[in-house]
C-alpha cells in the first residue's frame, strides 16, 4: 500500500476537504493523474529481512547516510543564527566586561567613530588668530642644539595643534643627537606645553661621514650632498603629514633663534611657500653683528637661464659658490634694517632654513627633488616644482630668524 498526502487522487479525483486521500496499488504499478506520475513498489516484510540478512553493509550505509543527513540539516538551519550575531558590540555590557581589561574594548576606545575617519581637505582653514590649523614642524636634525630646543619650546602657537617630526642620519653623531633629543621630549612632553605628536625617524639612505660645516658646504659635495637630505626630507614629510595638516615648516636643526611667534608671522601671509630671512650672530670688532647666512633663496637670473641651457642633464646648479656665478638676485642681500617685516619678495628659489608650506603644495605632490630638475636640486628644486604645479613662492627679506655659529 503507498499514501500518498495530496487533495489531487490517481482518478483525478479530490477529496471533498481537500485534505488526504489514500492511494491504493498493485505492486510495481504506474499510478498516473493529470501531471503527476509514481512508481509505486511494495515489499513484504520477509523480503526486507532477507535482503538485511543478505547485505548487513547496506543498512550500516544507510543508517550512517541518515546521520549525515540530520547533521546537516539541522546545522545548516543553525547556521544563519550564528552568522548573524555581531562579532563585537559597541554597548556597555556590563561592569565587569569593562573590568577586566578587556581587548577589545582597548580596540574599540581607541578606534574612530565607526572605524572610519572622514577628513574634508577643502574645509582645513585657519581664522585671523592663526591658532585653529594643525602645523606640522620638520627638522632633518644632524646635531643637538639645546638653543634650538628652547625656541622650538618658545613658540606662542597653541602646542596642542603643534606636530614635530625629525629624522637622523644612522651615524654615530646622529645616534647621539636622538639620544639628548629623546631626554629633551620628555621634559617637555611633562609640562603643559606638551607638543602634540612627536615623531623621530632614522635615515634608509646613506648621509655624509664629515658634518663640520666647512666640509658639508663645500662645492665638490654638494650633488651628493644635497641629493641625500633631498631623500631625508621626502621620507619625513610623507612619513609624518596627516589629513588633519594645514602648513608645514621647514626648520633646519641649526636655527637657534626666531620670534616667539614665528608661526602666527608666517601663516598670517597666507602664502603656499613663504621663506624667512635667514641671517648669523658673530662678532665684529668685539661688537656683536649679523651677516647673511642662507644664499639659497633667489630670483632667478637670465645668467642663471644661460648656464642652464648649456648644461648636461645631470648637472646642476648651487646658489652662493663664486666658481658659478649666475649674478641671481639673493634676498639675504634685500634685507632692509629699518624696513618692514612684513614685506614679501617674489621669488623662484628657496633654502631649508625657515620655510612654511601650506600643506596642500605637498599633497599635490611637490617634493624635494633628488635628481637634477630644471637643474636645480633640494629646497631649489622643490620651489621649482611648486611653481610648475601653479603655486606661488615668496620670501620675506626683512624678517629675520638666526643661524647658529659654530
Amino acid at each position: 500500500m503507498y499514501t500518498l498526502s495530496t487533495p489531487l487522487l490517481a482518478n483525478g479525483l479530490h477529496t471533498r476537504d481537500g485534505l488526504t486521500g489514500s492511494l491504493y496499488a498493485p505492486e510495481n504499478t504506474l499510478i498516473s493523474s493529470p501531471g503527476i506520475t509514481i512508481m509505486a513498489s511494495m515489499f513484504t516484510r520477509s523480503q526486507v529481512v532477507r535482503s538485511i540478512r543478505k547485505k548487513p553493509l547496506a543498512l550500516v550505509g544507510m543508517a550512517v547516510l541518515a546521520l549525515l543527513a540530520y547533521v546537516f540539516l539541522f546545522s545548516s538551519s543553525s547556521a544563519p543564527k550564528l552568522h548573524s550575531q555581531k562579532k563585537y558590540s559597541y554597548a556597555k555590557k556590563s561592569k565587569g566586561w569593562l573590568s577586566q581589561g578587556n581587548k577589545d574594548l582597548r580596540i574599540l576606545t581607541s578606534m574612530p567613530k565607526n572605524h572610519i575617519s572622514h577628513y574634508d581637505l577643502n574645509k582645513l582653514d585657519v581664522t585671523e588668530k592663526g591658532h585653529v590649523g594643525e602645523v606640522l614642524i620638520l627638522t632633518p636634525m644632524l646635531k643637538f642644539l639645546p638653543e634650538y630646543w628652547e625656541n622650538l619650546n618658545k613658540l606662542t602657537y597653541d602646542h596642542k595643534l603643534i606636530s614635530l617630526g625629525f629624522i637622523f642620519p644612522r651615524t654615530t653623531e646622529g645616534d647621539y643627537a636622538m639620544k639628548q633629543l629623546e631626554k629633551a621630549i620628555k621634559t617637555t612632553q611633562l609640562s603643559p606645553k606638551k607638543f602634540k605628536k612627536i615623531t623621530l625617524l632614522r635615515q634608509d639612505t646613506p648621509s655624509l661621514e664629515s658634518q663640520l660645516e666647512k666640509d658639508r658646504h663645500a662645492l665638490a659635495v654638494q650633488k651628493e650632498r644635497r641629493l641625500m637630505m633631498a631623500l631625508a626630507r621626502n621620507s619625513l614629510v610623507f612619513t609624518t603629514i596627516s589629513p588633519s595638516t594645514l602648513w608645514v615648516l621647514w626648520l633646519d636643526a641649526d636655527i637657534v633663534e626666531t620670534a616667539p611667534t614665528l608661526l602666527e608671522d608666517l601663516i598670517a601671509h597666507q602664502k603656499p611657500v613663504l621663506s624667512a630671512n635667514v641671517y648669523q650672530r658673530y662678532t665684529k670688532d668685539g661688537k656683536p653683528s649679523i651677516r647673511p647666512y642662507d644664499f639659497n633663496n633667489w630670483v632667478e637670473s637670465e645668467e642663471g637661464l644661460r648656464l642652464a641651457k648649456e648644461m648636461g642633464d645631470d648637472e646642476i646648479i648651487v646658489e652662493g659658490y663664486s666658481e658659478i656665478a649666475t649674478y641671481r638676485p639673493l634676498m639675504a642681500h634685500f634685507y632692509d634694517e629699518n624696513g618692514e617685516p612684513n614685506v614679501e619678495m617674489p621669488l623662484d628659489g628657496v633654502g631649508g632654513g625657515a620655510v612654511l608650506v601650506n600643506a596642500e603644495v605637498h599633497r599635490d605632490g611637490a617634493m624635494f627633488p633628488s635628481f637634477p630638475f630644471y637643474h636645480l636640486i633640494e629646497t631649489e628644486g622643490f620651489a621649482k616644482m611648486a611653481k610648475r604645479l601653479g603655486y606661488e613662492v615668496f620670501g620675506l627679506p626683512n624678517y629675520l630668524v638666526y643661524h647658529y655659529n659654530e
